[in-house]
């Protein structure tokens, strides 16, 4: 493990701080009239998800963690489990949905994911950036709306509402933000 100063700790940088693992959301520099500039950093607790707002200055010293990370491929979901399988010795790991968050939803069978995993235990998962789905049904086209910004309510394959252009119809492949599961475009 490396040590680096507490004003070099940015947003996505895993360490140990208190015995515990933190992910660095949000870091501000500050430099005050009277008293030495610190560093201002929001820390998420990697186990529970609390949060904690933590003060670093340049000469404090903090352990960072560096995560191994490993491709993984989605298999299936039972229930509230999700199984993966390690695609360097085929080894099955199954994780929680809610470990997984709202991203489950986009997950497809043989999809390659990147686990991020601390002392051989997953801690975080990263889908690819984007996906293809097929809209299952669409809002019909309201003539004559133009006026407005015009965006029509779209179901997708997995159950999930979206807002799409009015030139989109059920049937269509579109290429879908797995970050915040907006539409990007029509898929080739």
């Amino acid at each position: 493990m490396a040590k680096i100063s507490g004003n070099e700790v940015r947003p996505g940088t895993m360490i140990e701080h208190q015995g515990r693992l933190w992910m660095a959301v949000k870091s501000q520099s500050v430099k005050p009239g009277k008293g030495g500039a610190y560093n201002q950093v929001e820390l998420k607790d990697i186990e529970s998800g609390t949060k904690l707002n933590e003060r670093f200055r340049s000469s404090e010293m903090v352990e960072e963690i560096h995560l191994d990370k490993k491709d993984f491929q989605f298999l299936y979901a039972s229930g509230d489990m999700l199984t993966f399988m390690d695609m360097e010795n085929y080894e099955q790991i199954e994780l929680a949905r809610d470990f997984v968050g709202d991203q489950a939803d986009f997950l497809q069978d043989g999809m390659k994911t990147l686990v991020q995993m601390y002392e051989s235990k997953p801690i975080g998962i990263k889908l690819p950036p984007q996906v293809t789905l097929t809209i299952a049904e669409a809002d019909p086209v309201l003539k004559g709306g133009t006026a407005a910004p015009s965006f029509k309510t779209a179901v997708l394959e997995n159950g999930l509402k979206i807002q799409v252009p009015p030139f989109i119809s059920a049937g269509e492949k579109i290429i879908v933000s797995t970050e915040d599961g907006s539409y990007v475009r029509r898929a080739d």
